[in-house]
């Protein structure tokens, strides 16, 4: 990963990481979703990145989203 960014969380399915980062993106948060998985049998994790400026926020944001969650 370039420097400056941070991996903030991992995950073991794409879907949640692609919603994290969209969330943190429509919150003017820049996020990067590095897939790490196995191509063939998606064994594997994928890891959310933020700019190390915007950690604090991304993972506050993350942490009110996991404590309210949308019915």
């Amino acid at each position: 990963m370039e420097p400056g960014w941070v991996k903030i969380n991992t995950y073991s399915i794409v879907v949640e990481a692609e919603i994290v980062r969209q969330m943190l993106i429509e919150n003017d948060i820049p996020a990067v979703v590095v897939n790490k998985q196995d191509v063939y049998v998606r064994f594997g994790n994928v890891e959310l990145y933020v700019q190390q400026e915007n950690e604090a926020a991304a993972l506050q944001l993350i942490d009110q989203q996991s404590n309210n969650p949308v019915d």
